[in-house]
């Protein structure tokens, strides 16, 4: 089992940056691919931010390319999000996501971040 914890969400202005921290921890096999999804209220589906697997390769949705920045540390089982150029679009909860070597997929809790002036 993997469990994952986000961290560094929170407020800030439009033109603002962030950085989103998260951590895998248990009894698991390599972690092939970590990322975040945001879903931006209840009713709406979660939507990909960016992915990044083992060997580095990335994957971004069209609504944060060329802002957001995701890289991953395999020793220790991180991944981190880097985002600038904020706008309130972006507002959501972004959830951390893992797929293990025997493609069992994983959640975090979800941490907020909020666009606002």
């Amino acid at each position: 089992q993997v469990q994952l914890v986000e961290s560094g969400g929170g407020l800030v202005q439009p033109g603002g940056s962030l950085r989103l921290s998260c951590q895998a921890s248990g009894i698991f096999d390599r972690i092939y691919t970590m990322g975040w999804y945001r879903q931006q209220s209840p009713g709406k589906q979660r939507e990909l931010v960016a992915t990044i697997n083992i060997g580095g390769a990335t994957n971004y949705g069209d609504a944060v390319k060329d802002r957001f920045t995701i890289s991953r540390d395999n020793a220790k089982n991180t991944v981190v999000l880097q985002m600038s150029s904020l706008k309130p679009g972006d507002t959501a909860v972004y959830y951390c996501n893992a797929i293990d070597y025997k493609l069992q997929l994983f959640w975090g809790q979800g941490t907020q971040v909020s666009v606002s002036s």
